[in-house]
């Protein structure tokens, strides 16, 4: 059963160390996948973690939402850490306002060889810095049916809190690995996977024009200048998204929206 701790300072208890400067990207990714460990945030995040069968090292939420905790969690042995929102502000450095944040343990990493072995649709995100990016790929991962999620070394976290938020918990449901890169081409094309790179490219495919075949692996690049030469050497196709309105682009995860739509859509 839980264990409700009502905390009244950051040195009431150490388990609220776990939640200690959530916005200090830097110190987070030292303390995060080193101690084993991801914040959730929100109660509808908590839940879909719990359905995955993560387990909760603790749990930080409001006086307000502990009811909606404890239900969530049921008759899990858990720490419960309530809260006011002052309290929780000054451990976290910023306004909770979803009131409930959960230390959680990282499920075991996957191996992206078994991940991808059956899989259709793949999405491959080669050094995607930006959090909200990630979240947002995932969650149109999760929406649009891909099967999984492969990211490069130098990806950011899917697990870090603001990836998590904004997938609204879709990284917890996508299976998803990190692949040794550039060698990953290899990998993913030893699957039987077709290597599509969306790029701005002068002989890129229009994407109304593609024809996708049944499996596709669709390989998304950073933020600024987009995915590596490399990566565009290693293609199968280039394809490309036409623009209108004098715009050139459209943010990475809504090019991965755009084009998941597409691959389901001539496949149903």
């Amino acid at each position: 059963m839980p264990e409700v701790r009502h905390v009244a300072s950051a040195g009431d208890d150490p388990l609220l160390a776990d939640y200690a400067n959530l916005t200090d990207v830097a110190l987070r990714r030292r303390l995060e996948p080193a101690g084993g460990l991801y914040i959730a945030e929100g109660l509808k995040v908590l839940s879909r973690a719990l359905a995955a069968g993560h387990r909760p090292r603790s749990v930080l939420a409001l006086e307000k939402e502990l009811d909606g905790v404890l239900a969530a969690v049921g008759g899990r042995e858990v720490v419960v850490l309530a809260a006011g929102p002052e309290v929780i502000e000054g451990i976290t450095g910023f306004d909770v306002h979803r009131g409930v944040l959960a230390a959680m343990r990282r499920p075991a990493t996957e191996d992206p060889a078994a991940l991808i072995a059956g899989a259709r649709t793949v999405v491959v995100l080669e050094d995607i810095v930006e959090h909200a990016n990630v979240g947002a790929a995932f969650r149109s991962a999760a929406a649009l049916g891909a099967d999984a999620v492969l990211v490069t070394p130098r990806c950011a976290d899917p697990l870090y809190r603001r990836s998590v938020k904004v997938s609204m918990g879709a990284v917890l449901q996508v299976p998803w690995a990190r692949i040794p890169w550039p060698e990953g081409y290899d990998l993913v094309r030893g699957a039987g996977l077709h290597l599509a790179a969306l790029a701005l490219a002068e002989d890129a495919v229009e994407l109304d024009d593609w024809a996708p075949p049944e499996r596709v692996a669709l390989l998304l690049g950073t933020e600024g200048r987009g995915l590596s030469a490399r990566a565009l050497a290693a293609a199968d196709t280039i394809v490309r998204i036409e623009m209108a309105g004098g715009v050139d682009s459209l943010n990475v995860a809504a090019t991965s929206a755009v084009a998941l739509h597409a691959i389901r859509r001539r496949g149903a």
